[in-house]
């Protein structure tokens, strides 16, 4: 039995047992998701409708109000198709926020995650266990670094890194009182939302409410080389956090001129480069890592979201100079890096890293930006289509709230980005050119809605 499925059987009083009415339970597509009740549901309204209303009341009473959740109540998916409890389909241009790369229900991550939830799920890290050892090979050997440290989420990977960075630069510098602390981003970045990465993130909405964040952090406008190499060669930054292309922020890719030049400051200087790819990395620009687009490699590296296919893990991939001056207790977890999780991610590296799925993705992607140029960009609300690979951004002259509620409706998952005026479009990488096609066709069709939405 699913948790969907308990919760539904156990976890809702409805307001047909509040009144004392027998429920008869309706199954639907091999699901029991609805319970049929006598004269409490308004005129029109089906079983399974009142049970998804049942669902988002229960939410507002238990859960902290943290999210203002689409209303869609969903229950399975297959491949990029979603599924609702009152039986809708969705065509899944979300991926769970880049998450979700092979999409839903992939065989091989459904065979791994079976395997060894029946043989080791969770040891913690007192203990040695084989699929993390595993995972930490396969990422030293496709990527730059010499060493991973393994987390739960891309936010944890963030805060490991500003610990590294800090203590790398007390171990490389012993006899300097004041070592380097401090810590450049840039603007539209976004990090993660514990304080550390918290106050790495740019967007004053989600710092000032938490103030005061953790201090010493300089934003600075991203691609401006002239003030981020005289920054640096102040002798203060410990780290330069960069994401090679945001995706929160609007969907804006670093210059190979911009990645170079921190670079070479940051050797100059004894600071350390580190790029977050917690969405950008493991296939979704079509390479394996985002950082091979440039040729420019960081000390260290984050990871995250599309890492263990659906399940939580964050990873840090450094340097073994940054690597040396970590030692026993200066971090750990008692979940990261656990047997069950490092096989979901071992199944999901396996598969994307294929040159021949790589190359899928870059095609797919290239695609896909042709015909939503073509499909789009005459629009007049539409100011730039960009990205590269399968994580697009559509930059509008309006809010696109009123677009993604017109495409749920009509079918099609899409989030915002940026100031909330560009559709961030992060399908499963498996997605096929047939279901891009659907995908542009639905967002076509929904357009016109922004210039009802903007003439209120």
């Amino acid at each position: 039995m699913s948790s969907v499925h308990l919760f539904l059987n156990h976890s809702i009083v409805s307001p047909a047992a509040e009144a004392g009415i027998r429920c008869r339970r309706i199954p639907f597509a091999g699901r029991v998701i609805a319970c049929a009740t006598v004269d409490v549901r308004p005129p029109g309204l089906t079983a399974a409708a009142t049970e998804a209303a049942a669902v988002m009341a229960a939410e507002a009473r238990v859960l902290v109000g943290t999210y203002a959740r689409a209303p869609a109540v969903l229950v399975s998916g297959k491949g990029c198709k979603l599924y609702d409890v009152e039986g809708r389909e969705y065509l899944d241009m979300t991926s769970g926020i880049a998450v979700n790369a092979l999409g839903h229900g992939d065989p091989d991550w459904v065979r791994a995650v079976t395997e060894q939830a029946n043989v080791l799920a969770h040891v913690s890290n007192v203990y040695y266990s084989v699929p993390q050892v595993e995972l930490a090979k396969r990422l030293v050997d496709s990527s730059f670094a010499d060493r991973v440290f393994f987390s739960n989420s891309g936010t944890e990977a963030n805060e490991a890194a500003i610990k590294f960075a800090r203590k790398f630069q007390k171990f490389s510098n012993p006899d300097v009182k004041q070592p380097r602390a401090e810590f450049i981003s840039f603007s539209n970045s976004f990090h993660g939302r514990t304080m550390g990465a918290l106050a790495l993130t740019s967007k004053e909405q989600y710092r000032t409410p938490f103030e005061p964040v953790m201090p010493g952090v300089t934003f600075l406008e991203y691609g401006d080389i002239q003030a981020a190499v005289e920054l640096i060669r102040t002798g203060k930054i410990a780290a330069v956090f960069v994401e090679p292309i945001q995706g929160e922020g609007g969907i804006y890719t670093a210059t190979k001129e911009f990645l170079q030049a921190l670079r070479s400051a940051c050797d100059d200087a004894g600071s350390l480069l580190v790029y977050d790819e917690v969405q950008c990395g493991l296939g979704r620009t079509g390479l394996l890592w985002a950082y091979e687009a440039y040729g420019v490699f960081p000390d260290i590296m984050t990871l995250a979201k599309p890492l263990a296919g659906g399940l939580p893990i964050g990873a840090v991939l450094l340097t073994e100079k940054v690597a040396s001056a970590i030692k026993y207790g200066d971090h750990g977890s008692t979940f990261a890096g656990g047997p069950l999780i490092c096989a979901a991610a071992i199944a999901v590296l396996d598969k994307i890293s294929k040159p021949e799925f790589l190359a899928s993705v870059s095609k797919k992607g290239k695609y896909f930006k042709e015909i939503l140029i073509q499909k789009l960009g005459g629009n007049s609300h539409v100011r730039e289509v960009r990205g590269v690979g399968l994580i697009i951004g559509v930059e509008l002259d309006v809010s696109a709230s009123a677009l993604v509620d017109a495409c749920r409706n009509s079918g099609l998952l899409i989030l915002t980005a940026g100031k909330g005026n560009v559709v961030r479009l992060v399908p499963p990488l498996v997605i096929s050119e047939g279901e891009l096609d659907r995908a542009a066709e639905i967002l076509l069709e929904c357009l016109p809605v922004l210039d009802q939405s903007n003439s209120k």
